[in-house]
């Protein structure tokens, strides 16, 4: 079993167009419940991923990114937030459930 280090916190997979955000949020019982969101990289959609953040009271992210697009999203989120970058190549994949139109779903 892991050990939980933080309650509520966001993992990011910062692609050139679009980012997959997932909050997981762990309740005084150790049962972590999950929120994936997909957002456009403009600024008015990494704002708008910002605020999504701030309203479920999520301050520690870790950005998952090869390319330089994760610059632009670190430079809005630096001043409120806790980041972390993260390469791909040394973390170990999570399994679970990847639904590749689920990817796609934009819903604002």
């Amino acid at each position: 079993m892991l050990k939980i280090v933080r309650p509520i916190c966001c993992g990011v997979d910062v692609h050139k167009s679009f980012i997959v955000a997932t909050i997981g949020t762990t309740n005084e019982h150790g049962v972590t419940s999950y929120q994936t969101k997909n957002f456009y990289t403009h600024n008015k959609n990494i704002n708008i991923f910002k605020d999504w953040l701030i309203s479920n009271n999520c301050y520690d992210v870790c950005m998952e990114s090869t390319g330089k697009y994760w610059i632009p999203i670190f430079n809005i989120l630096e001043d409120n937030f806790n980041i972390t970058i993260a390469n791909p190549k040394y973390i170990k994949a999570v399994k679970g459930k990847k639904d590749r139109q689920e990817r796609f779903y934009f819903d604002y």
